[in-house]
Protein backbone atom coordinates (compact mmCIF):
# COMPACT_ATOMS: atom_id res chain seq x y z
CA UNK A 1 0.00 0.00 0.00
CA UNK A 2 1.12 3.30 -0.44
CA UNK A 3 2.72 4.33 2.91
CA UNK A 4 1.12 8.16 2.01
CA UNK A 5 -2.19 6.94 1.95
CA UNK A 6 -1.51 5.03 5.42
CA UNK A 7 0.23 8.10 6.86
CA UNK A 8 -3.04 9.96 5.94
CA UNK A 9 -5.48 7.72 7.57
CA UNK A 10 -3.46 7.81 10.87
CA UNK A 11 -3.33 11.67 10.93
CA UNK A 12 -7.15 11.34 10.49
CA UNK A 13 -6.89 8.96 13.56
CA UNK A 14 -5.13 11.16 15.54
CA UNK A 15 -7.39 13.80 14.73
CA UNK A 16 -10.70 12.16 14.84
CA UNK A 17 -9.99 11.00 18.88
CA UNK A 18 -7.96 14.51 19.67
CA UNK A 19 -11.36 16.67 18.70
CA UNK A 20 -13.82 14.37 18.88
CA UNK A 21 -13.31 12.95 22.44
CA UNK A 22 -12.71 16.96 23.12
CA UNK A 23 -16.40 17.93 21.83
CA UNK A 24 -18.95 19.05 24.83
CA UNK A 25 -21.01 16.31 24.49
CA UNK A 26 -18.62 13.23 24.07
CA UNK A 27 -16.41 15.05 26.65
CA UNK A 28 -20.02 15.46 29.22
CA UNK A 29 -20.82 12.04 28.76
CA UNK A 30 -17.16 10.87 29.72
CA UNK A 31 -16.90 13.14 33.02
CA UNK A 32 -19.85 11.41 33.64
CA UNK A 33 -18.75 8.30 33.63
CA UNK A 34 -15.31 8.32 34.41
CA UNK A 35 -14.76 11.56 36.33
CA UNK A 36 -12.40 14.88 35.21
CA UNK A 37 -9.05 12.75 35.90
CA UNK A 38 -10.53 9.71 34.40
CA UNK A 39 -11.63 11.50 31.61
CA UNK A 40 -7.82 13.40 31.24
CA UNK A 41 -6.05 10.20 32.00
CA UNK A 42 -8.40 8.10 28.21
CA UNK A 43 -7.60 12.10 26.42
CA UNK A 44 -4.09 11.25 27.01
CA UNK A 45 -3.55 8.08 26.27
CA UNK A 46 -5.84 7.96 23.08
CA UNK A 47 -3.45 11.11 21.80
CA UNK A 48 -0.41 9.72 22.79
CA UNK A 49 -0.97 6.41 21.36
CA UNK A 50 -1.94 7.67 18.13
CA UNK A 51 0.12 10.35 17.76
CA UNK A 52 2.94 7.64 18.21
CA UNK A 53 1.46 5.52 15.86
CA UNK A 54 1.38 8.11 12.91
CA UNK A 55 5.09 9.35 13.81
CA UNK A 56 6.29 5.51 14.34
CA UNK A 57 5.22 4.23 11.04
CA UNK A 58 6.12 7.69 9.07
CA UNK A 59 9.49 7.38 10.13
CA UNK A 60 9.96 3.91 8.98
CA UNK A 61 8.77 4.74 5.91
CA UNK A 62 9.60 8.58 4.84
CA UNK A 63 11.86 7.53 2.31
CA UNK A 64 9.31 4.98 0.04
CA UNK A 65 6.63 5.72 -2.25
CA UNK A 66 5.98 8.38 -4.95
CA UNK A 67 7.51 11.48 -4.99
CA UNK A 68 6.69 14.51 -3.21
CA UNK A 69 6.55 18.21 -4.43
CA UNK A 70 10.50 19.11 -3.21
CA UNK A 71 10.46 22.74 -3.57
CA UNK A 72 13.93 22.46 -1.68
CA UNK A 73 15.22 22.50 -5.38
CA UNK A 74 13.81 25.97 -6.32
CA UNK A 75 15.67 28.40 -4.16
CA UNK A 76 13.51 31.27 -3.95
CA UNK A 77 11.13 28.71 -2.78
CA UNK A 78 13.37 27.21 -0.31
CA UNK A 79 14.17 29.78 1.45
CA UNK A 80 10.81 31.33 1.51
CA UNK A 81 9.36 28.26 3.39
CA UNK A 82 12.66 27.98 5.47
CA UNK A 83 11.65 31.39 6.91
CA UNK A 84 8.31 30.10 7.47
CA UNK A 85 9.56 26.60 8.92
CA UNK A 86 11.20 29.04 11.78
CA UNK A 87 9.01 31.24 11.88
CA UNK A 88 6.89 28.17 13.36
CA UNK A 89 8.98 27.07 15.21
CA UNK A 90 9.33 30.29 17.38
CA UNK A 91 5.26 30.97 17.53
CA UNK A 92 5.57 27.09 19.17
CA UNK A 93 7.80 28.19 21.46
CA UNK A 94 5.82 31.54 22.18
CA UNK A 95 2.04 29.57 22.77
CA UNK A 96 3.84 27.22 24.69
CA UNK A 97 5.42 29.40 27.02
CA UNK A 98 1.92 31.59 27.74
CA UNK A 99 -0.03 28.91 27.68
CA UNK A 100 -0.85 28.59 31.80
CA UNK A 101 -3.26 31.18 32.12
CA UNK A 102 -4.24 31.84 28.62
CA UNK A 103 -8.06 31.24 27.74
CA UNK A 104 -6.60 28.32 26.25
CA UNK A 105 -5.25 27.03 29.69
CA UNK A 106 -7.29 23.71 30.43
CA UNK A 107 -7.47 24.78 34.14
CA UNK A 108 -8.27 28.42 33.46
CA UNK A 109 -11.59 29.18 34.43
CA UNK A 110 -12.06 33.17 33.11
CA UNK A 111 -11.40 34.79 29.32
CA UNK A 112 -8.87 37.62 30.08
CA UNK A 113 -8.30 40.21 27.85
CA UNK A 114 -5.28 39.60 25.23
CA UNK A 115 -1.76 40.23 26.07
CA UNK A 116 1.59 39.88 24.19
CA UNK A 117 1.79 37.16 21.38
CA UNK A 118 -2.16 36.40 21.60
CA UNK A 119 -2.38 40.25 20.27
CA UNK A 120 -0.47 39.04 16.82
CA UNK A 121 -2.42 35.48 16.69
CA UNK A 122 -4.92 34.31 19.16
CA UNK A 123 -3.61 31.05 18.44
CA UNK A 124 0.30 30.86 18.62
CA UNK A 125 1.17 27.44 19.14
CA UNK A 126 -1.79 25.85 16.03
CA UNK A 127 -0.37 28.88 13.13
CA UNK A 128 2.64 28.19 14.54
CA UNK A 129 2.44 23.98 13.96
CA UNK A 130 0.44 24.72 10.56
CA UNK A 131 3.23 27.19 9.37
CA UNK A 132 5.77 24.70 10.06
CA UNK A 133 3.76 21.42 8.91
CA UNK A 134 2.97 23.49 5.49
CA UNK A 135 6.47 24.35 4.64
CA UNK A 136 7.60 20.99 5.50
CA UNK A 137 4.60 19.43 2.82
CA UNK A 138 5.97 21.68 -0.01
CA UNK A 139 9.55 20.80 0.89
CA UNK A 140 8.91 16.98 1.51
CA UNK A 141 10.95 15.27 -1.13
CA UNK A 142 7.95 12.16 -0.75
CA UNK A 143 4.65 12.01 -0.86
CA UNK A 144 4.35 10.42 2.49
CA UNK A 145 5.75 13.63 3.39
CA UNK A 146 3.70 15.82 2.14
CA UNK A 147 0.97 13.84 3.05
CA UNK A 148 1.94 13.55 6.31
CA UNK A 149 2.78 17.60 6.92
CA UNK A 150 0.07 18.32 4.84
CA UNK A 151 -2.40 16.25 7.48
CA UNK A 152 -0.62 18.23 10.12
CA UNK A 153 -1.20 21.17 8.74
CA UNK A 154 -5.07 20.85 8.38
CA UNK A 155 -5.31 19.20 11.93
CA UNK A 156 -3.69 22.39 13.56
CA UNK A 157 -6.21 24.76 11.37
CA UNK A 158 -9.33 22.81 12.55
CA UNK A 159 -7.75 22.58 16.18
CA UNK A 160 -8.34 26.29 16.02
CA UNK A 161 -11.51 26.84 14.95
CA UNK A 162 -12.85 23.53 17.13
CA UNK A 163 -11.12 25.42 20.30
CA UNK A 164 -12.59 28.64 19.49
CA UNK A 165 -16.36 27.01 18.77
CA UNK A 166 -16.07 25.24 21.90
CA UNK A 167 -15.19 28.26 24.17
CA UNK A 168 -17.24 30.28 22.53
CA UNK A 169 -20.08 27.60 23.22
CA UNK A 170 -19.19 27.39 26.79
CA UNK A 171 -17.94 31.12 28.07
CA UNK A 172 -20.36 32.74 25.68
CA UNK A 173 -19.79 36.58 25.54
CA UNK A 174 -16.51 36.79 27.27
CA UNK A 175 -14.80 34.30 24.59
CA UNK A 176 -16.91 36.65 22.04
CA UNK A 177 -15.29 39.83 22.85
CA UNK A 178 -12.10 37.72 22.78
CA UNK A 179 -12.48 36.51 19.23
CA UNK A 180 -13.67 40.72 18.07
CA UNK A 181 -10.39 41.77 19.32
CA UNK A 182 -8.04 39.10 18.14
CA UNK A 183 -7.47 37.11 14.67
CA UNK A 184 -6.35 33.96 13.95
CA UNK A 185 -4.10 35.01 10.73
CA UNK A 186 -1.15 36.54 12.29
CA UNK A 187 -1.34 40.42 12.70
CA UNK A 188 -4.79 40.90 10.53
CA UNK A 189 -6.24 42.11 13.98
CA UNK A 190 -3.38 44.56 14.31
CA UNK A 191 -3.64 45.58 10.31
CA UNK A 192 -7.25 46.11 10.86
CA UNK A 193 -7.16 48.24 13.85
CA UNK A 194 -8.99 45.65 16.32
CA UNK A 195 -5.73 45.12 17.96
CA UNK A 196 -2.20 47.49 19.08
CA UNK A 197 0.90 45.03 19.09
CA UNK A 198 2.93 45.77 22.01
CA UNK A 199 6.67 44.98 22.11
CA UNK A 200 6.92 45.17 26.34
CA UNK A 201 4.52 42.52 26.49
CA UNK A 202 6.10 39.52 24.50
CA UNK A 203 8.26 36.78 25.90
CA UNK A 204 11.16 37.71 24.39
CA UNK A 205 12.89 34.61 26.30
CA UNK A 206 10.50 31.99 24.94
CA UNK A 207 10.82 33.57 21.28
CA UNK A 208 14.52 33.33 21.81
CA UNK A 209 14.50 29.92 22.88
CA UNK A 210 12.23 29.17 19.56
CA UNK A 211 15.02 30.65 17.27
CA UNK A 212 17.34 28.55 19.26
CA UNK A 213 15.39 25.03 19.03
CA UNK A 214 14.72 25.95 14.86
CA UNK A 215 18.85 26.44 15.14
CA UNK A 216 19.50 23.03 17.07
CA UNK A 217 16.83 21.45 14.70
CA UNK A 218 18.55 22.04 11.51
CA UNK A 219 22.17 21.19 12.88
CA UNK A 220 20.07 17.12 13.96
CA UNK A 221 17.77 17.30 10.96
CA UNK A 222 19.37 14.19 9.32
CA UNK A 223 18.49 12.44 12.58
CA UNK A 224 15.47 13.65 14.04
CA UNK A 225 13.13 10.48 13.04
CA UNK A 226 16.01 8.06 13.79
CA UNK A 227 15.34 5.00 15.88
CA UNK A 228 11.55 4.97 14.70
CA UNK A 229 11.10 8.71 15.65
CA UNK A 230 11.25 7.41 19.05
CA UNK A 231 12.74 11.33 19.39
CA UNK A 232 10.18 13.53 17.90
CA UNK A 233 7.16 11.21 20.04
CA UNK A 234 9.14 11.40 23.45
CA UNK A 235 9.68 15.33 23.14
CA UNK A 236 6.02 15.99 22.16
CA UNK A 237 4.20 13.81 24.60
CA UNK A 238 6.98 14.86 27.48
CA UNK A 239 6.63 18.12 26.35
CA UNK A 240 2.32 18.34 26.73
CA UNK A 241 2.91 16.48 30.09
CA UNK A 242 4.60 19.46 31.40
CA UNK A 243 3.03 22.50 30.10
CA UNK A 244 -0.86 20.38 31.84
CA UNK A 245 1.25 19.91 34.95
CA UNK A 246 2.57 23.58 34.64
CA UNK A 247 -0.98 24.62 34.18
CA UNK A 248 -2.45 22.71 36.70
CA UNK A 249 -0.23 24.19 38.96
CA UNK A 250 -1.02 27.39 38.48
CA UNK A 251 -4.74 26.58 38.84
CA UNK A 252 -4.35 25.27 42.14
CA UNK A 253 -2.20 28.27 43.64
CA UNK A 254 -4.65 30.50 42.05
CA UNK A 255 -7.23 28.55 43.74
CA UNK A 256 -5.91 28.71 46.93
CA UNK A 257 -4.66 32.68 46.84
CA UNK A 258 -7.60 33.87 45.27
CA UNK A 259 -10.04 33.96 48.16
CA UNK A 260 -7.69 36.00 50.17
CA UNK A 261 -7.30 38.80 47.79
CA UNK A 262 -10.38 40.25 49.13
CA UNK A 263 -11.56 39.55 52.20
CA UNK A 264 -13.93 42.53 52.89
CA UNK A 265 -15.93 40.51 49.84
CA UNK A 266 -17.37 37.90 52.44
Amino acid sequence: MEPALVVAVLWMLFGGTHIGLATRRVRAALVARLGEGGFTALFSAVASVSFAAAIAYYAAHRSEGAPGLALAHVAVFRWTLMALTVTGIVLVSAGSVTYPGSPYDLFARTIRAPRGIERVTRHPFFVGVALFALAHALLATRLVGTVGFGSLALLAIAGARHQDAKLLARSGQPYADYLAATSAVPFAAVLAGRQRFVWRELALGALAAGLGIAAALRAVHESIFAHGGAWVIGTVIGSAAIFSWQSWRRARRVGRTSPRLAPSAR
